[in-house]
């Protein structure tokens, strides 16, 4: 539409509405509608989706979010069971501190009258929540007009506003993003704006790559992500001793770090010389 160079002010009345008829009809001709967690409003669901979602992919998350909702389908059952049963219910998802997270902040909400918090502060003060996340619940449970930002979104505006810019700072997105948000429906324009961007990611390459804000994640292979993983999944079947930890096929200086570093962020014990999930 126009180079990042120019002002949003010369985002005229006629290419904003142009702009936001293109996403709206992909998302209505190629939406994923049927993803599970737009299918409620329910806050406490759309907490799980947006915790599950934080550097996840969405295939790999819709199957953990139907089972983990059928385990646990209130906050007062989520905060009411043992961790050990939340970390089982989680394997496979990666990024373990998000489920012990999810747990804590299920506690807190429950000793607080058992309603997730709508405003951004209280979202916030919660433990494992973002400002992306709070303002992500604020959107999709209440549908408020938060501004968002992430790797779809960010990948639609570089791709129609910066089409030839670098190192381009969210803050130079903001302005074309507050003109084009559509208050009366944040919810769905969002929506709308993430399926485009994957989409966008999909035919015409990663255009978030010359975001100021992009980060190349590390392969999972032989990654401390991967050790934690195997560490968590063999203590999910039963608890172990370290010789039997130590068998696991990475190096044992590499799995006894991870051992401590499991130990002191309270997902596992150790007690009489065996490792366990945390209860």
């Amino acid at each position: 539409m126009m180079s990042g160079r120019k002002q949003n002010k010369n985002l005229t009345r006629f290419s904003l509405v142009k702009f936001q008829a293109l996403v709206k009809r992909y998302y209505r001709e190629c939406g994923r509608h049927s993803l599970p967690w737009r299918q409620t409003r329910d806050p406490y669901r759309i907490l799980v989706s947006e915790i599950m979602l934080q550097q996840t992919q969405v295939d790999r998350v819709i199957p953990k979010y139907n089972s983990f909702l059928k385990k646990f389908p209130t906050v007062k059952r989520l905060a009411s069971a043992s961790l050990a049963s939340v970390l089982r219910v989680w394997q496979g998802l990666g990024y373990n501190r998000r489920a012990k997270y999810l747990h804590e902040v299920a506690k807190i909400i429950a000793r607080s009258g058992g309603s997730v918090p709508r405003t951004f502060e209280a979202l916030r003060a919660l433990p494992g929540i973002g400002d992306y996340t709070a303002r992500a619940i604020r959107s999709f449970a209440w549908s408020e007009p938060e501004l968002l930002i992430e790797t779809n979104i960010r990948t639609v505006f570089l791709h129609h506003f910066f089409s030839q810019a670098k190192s381009v700072a969210d803050s130079q997105l903001v302005p074309y993003m507050e003109l084009c948000l559509d208050t009366k429906n944040p919810r769905e324009w969002y929506f709308a704006l993430m399926d485009y961007g994957s989409h966008l990611k999909k035919t015409i390459g990663n255009a978030s790559q010359r975001s100021a804000h992009h980060i190349r994640q590390k392969p999972f292979k032989g990654s401390d992500r991967e050790i934690r993983g195997a560490i968590l999944r063999a203590l999910s079947k039963k608890s172990q001793s370290l010789k039997n930890l130590l068998e696991l096929p990475f190096s044992k200086k590499r799995i006894q770090a991870q051992l401590q570093k499991l130990l002191q962020e309270g997902l596992i014990t150790l007690h009489a010389s065996r490792y366990a999930l945390h209860a």
